[in-house]
């Protein structure tokens, strides 16, 4: 490729780059509304900030090669960006993060191919340029990697579901359901369903003799619902129905201080949470107790550090160092 053809796939990619990156920036404003907490909203706000700095070294990069910015890239990044945010609203919320982190991927592979070009024309601002969206991108697309990973864990995530994305979610879950059923998996179902009056009037007999179990339930608190329904299905040998209600008092932070992963926990100042929550190895140990400490104490330094922790336990799973 001669330089003169060089310069001019450079400068077509620059502008390409120009016009992704005003996408980025509308899309990075939208998820702000989704940020889990205050630091996160600010490094958003930062990073699209960040992002107007590199629109105007790249047009700054495009008129030194003599080509024209053009005016349409920050429309053509603001209706990109309200196209995928209305398309979102059908979207899981890991599909819509996969779109994001396709755009970011999509920039990087491009800024490596501009210094490459840049490179052959020997022009060291445009290598400066492409090296700082480089680094930029590449920093982004493991916050992005980590927030994935984080929500497979169970999270907390840098950035919540919307409504209709926990809808979406869902749906799209229950309808990924594997379908296994064979005859066998039918007799036994049937089978079950045979036994369970059996079963079910001796667990409402037990609780006559205390007393009438659905009054004493609906007086009851949710979270004493909860215990008492746990300690039952528990006691009954329903272990994964125990488990499933295990899970929502774990989530929902209403689990006694003895439960917790952490022992004498309520007796802990910040500095000897921070430090036991940094020793925790299981995301799940870690949720615990971040839903309990939102739900009772609420201390800004351990939320963070809990956060930080489950991040650090996802990086590690999908190798990020």
């Amino acid at each position: 490729m001669s330089t003169r053809n060089t310069t001019i796939t450079l400068i077509a990619q620059l502008r390409t780059i120009r016009d992704l990156t005003n996408t980025e920036i509308r899309i990075a404003e939208t998820r702000i509304a989704q940020a889990r907490t205050e630091a996160v909203r600010r490094e958003l706000a930062e990073n699209a900030e960040n992002a107007r700095g590199r629109v105007e070294a790249i047009g700054t990069a495009i008129r030194e090669l003599g080509g024209v910015p053009g005016w349409i890239g920050p429309f053509f990044g603001r209706a990109a960006a309200a196209v995928k945010a209305v398309g979102e609203q059908a979207q899981s919320f890991d599909e819509a993060l996969l779109g994001d982190l396709a755009l970011e991927n999509q920039i990087l592979d491009r800024a490596r191919y501009i210094k490459a070009l840049a490179t052959t024309v020997q022009n060291a601002d445009v290598v400066a340029v492409a090296e700082r969206l480089i680094t930029a991108h590449t920093a982004t697309v493991e916050w992005l990697t980590t927030v994935l990973a984080e929500d497979a864990l169970g999270g907390p995530a840098a950035l919540r579901r919307t409504p209709f994305q926990a809808a979406t979610g869902t749906a799209v879950k229950l309808a990924n359901i594997p379908v296994t059923w064979s005859t066998r998996g039918i007799d036994r179902a049937l089978d079950t369903v045979r036994s369970a009056p059996p079963a079910l009037g001796a667990l409402l007999a037990r609780g006559a003799h205390a007393g009438d179990v659905a009054a004493k339930t609906l007086s009851a608190s949710r979270d004493s619902a909860l215990e008492t329904a746990e300690r039952v299905t528990r006691r009954e040998g329903a272990d994964s129905t125990a488990e499933a209600l295990h899970s929502r008092r774990t989530a929902t932070g209403v689990l006694d201080p003895g439960e917790l992963p952490i022992g004498g926990y309520e007796d802990l100042n910040v500095t000897q949470a921070v430090a036991a929550i940094k020793e925790l190895t299981e995301s799940a140990d870690v949720r615990a107790v971040l839903a309990y400490e939102e739900a009772h104490k609420s201390r800004p330094g351990v939320v963070s550090a809990a956060q930080t922790r489950v991040a650090a336990i996802a990086r590690e799973i999908i190798g990020l160092n």
